[in-house]
């Protein structure tokens, strides 16, 4: 089977630079490349209706299964009034495309875990700054907007660590065979900004959580890790596994300003046996 993913396609920002029909353009490319299954690692839109929309069309039109794991965006309650974040989890958990509780099983020797996660502070420079100022999410005049659009009603630790549960509680019962994990948050140090660093000693405490990789010695089958949020793109390969980010990213990034082009650029693929 051949999987392909991406992550961070952020349409509605992108929108501008996506042509007439956006998932047509992606369904075209998913028959291009004979993708067989589709892996998002979140951050599809900041509306979860918008993101829970593109997922079902990009399906219909394409005719294979598309899996998905919400970024913080995909959670954001900007352009809606629904500001209890665990509701829009709730929503997305229930759908067909949701790996949270309910791993999908491929053939007879692999298994696609995932969860979101969230980060927990462990990449930022916890000499430079206290977990009370990384609970602030304002680095001078900015702040990280998820302290304006999402409310957990919890910190963002206890959060990571009810998600991380939840994910061990998954990976135990596909430990037996081949996994490919996805998560949003980055869960390796190596797709993270290295430190020190001006603004991500404080910055990379909001791009992944460090307590997950422990999840690599506890679960050796893990064969290949998908991680989104970054808004950068990266293999690594190592003797155990391989480490994909396939961000889209935001057009203000962009050399080419076309989103196919970027979305050729950034989409991974890979054979499972």
């Amino acid at each position: 089977m051949k999987i392909g993913t991406l992550s961070d396609l952020h349409i509605d920002r992108n929108d501008e630079y996506s042509g007439l029909d956006l998932e047509k353009n992606l369904a075209e490319i998913i028959s291009e490349k004979e993708i067989e299954c589709l892996l998002i690692a979140g951050d599809i839109s900041n509306h979860y209706e918008t993101t829970h929309n593109f997922i079902k069309k990009v399906e219909q039109l394409s005719r294979i299964p598309v899996l998905f794991v919400p970024g913080n965006h995909d959670y954001w309650a900007r352009d809606h009034d629904v500001t209890n974040t665990r509701e829009i989890n709730a929503f997305f958990n229930k759908q067909s495309y949701s790996l949270v509780g309910k791993p999908k099983l491929i053939g007879e020797n692999w298994a696609i875990a995932g969860t979101p996660g969230w980060y927990d502070y462990g990449y930022g420079n916890s000499e430079r700054y206290d977990e009370a100022a990384f609970e602030k999410k304002q680095y001078g005049f900015a702040s990280w907007n998820d302290r304006h659009y999402v409310d957990w009603g919890k910190s963002d630790q206890q959060v990571s660590s009810d998600m991380l549960t939840q994910l061990y509680s998954d990976l135990k019962t596909v430990a037996d065979r081949h996994i490919i994990l996805m998560t949003h948050v980055a869960t390796h140090p190596q797709f993270v900004i290295p430190l020190p660093h001006r603004i991500y000693n404080y910055a990379n405490a909001f791009l992944g959580a460090k307590s997950y990789e422990q999840v690599y010695t506890d679960f050796p089958a893990i064969k290949y890790s998908i991680m989104g949020h970054v808004h950068f793109r990266k293999v690594i390969k190592d003797k155990e596994r391989t480490y994909i980010t396939a961000c889209v990213g935001n057009h203000k990034h962009w050399k080419i300003k076309d989103f196919k082009t970027q979305i050729n650029k950034s989409l991974v693929t890979f054979d499972i046996n």
